[in-house]
């Protein structure tokens, strides 16, 4: 099997995993609802905690995290196998996985290539990419910005900007990896968009409060 063929399957690999619509496997199989018609409409953590409790939000966050996780493991087998060809470089490897599963968790082919905005999964991704220390430092940085503003979205974002400028230190000089990183991020913050332009007029929900609009 050719090098960029084990890539190009890593890809579907990661996509596919990451595509589980665990929001809406949920709420139908634990809550007897659709979270695409409950708060926000997004199925993710957030709107998870807001629509289905505690008990319902910590069920997506791991649950979508453990997607992450296990993308990561998988990744990080592939590039364990490349390198020791002496074929790409592991960061290369790490940096298509990553974009493979935050991609299938935003368009996941399952719900007509519409999904969540790719936060949890990435976290649970950037422990094998960036490793424990940094990714820790995500999930602070993410935590800061919402204990100062109670806007989650704001604290994703700031999160997902960070990402790029870890990489570019991570991996420097190794362009083609922080550029699947930066594209992957940047999908990330386009899928925030309607956040974002909440944010701007004053009218995003706070932690805590119940969502008033569909995302």
């Amino acid at each position: 099997m050719t090098q960029p063929l084990i890539l190009a399957l890593l890809f579907v690999g990661t996509f596919l995993l990451g595509s589980i619509p665990w929001g809406v496997i949920v709420s139908r199989i634990g809550f007897h609802k659709d979270i695409r018609s409950e708060g926000s409409g997004n199925i993710g953590a957030t709107n998870a905690l807001r629509t289905m409790g505690k008990k319902g939000g910590a069920a997506v966050f791991l649950l979508d995290f453990g997607k992450g996780l296990l993308s990561g493991v998988i990744a990080l087998l592939v590039a364990g196998h490349l390198t020791e060809e002496g074929a790409f470089a592991g960061s290369l490897v790490m940096a298509v996985g990553f974009l493979g599963c935050v991609w299938g968790h935003i368009f996941s082919p399952w719900l007509k290539f519409h999904g969540g905005k790719g936060i949890s999964v990435a976290v649970g991704y950037l422990f094998f990419l960036y490793g424990p220390l940094w990714a820790l430092a995500e999930i602070a940085l993410f935590a800061l910005v919402v204990a100062l503003t109670r806007y989650v979205s704001a604290g994703s974002v700031a999160a997902a900007v960070a990402c790029p400028f870890i990489g570019l230190y991570l991996f420097w000089g190794q362009w083609v990896a922080v550029g699947l990183i930066t594209l992957t991020a940047l999908t990330v913050i386009w899928a925030h968009r309607s956040n974002l332009s909440r944010l701007k007029h004053g009218t995003e929900s706070k932690l805590g409060s119940k969502a008033k609009e569909r995302s």
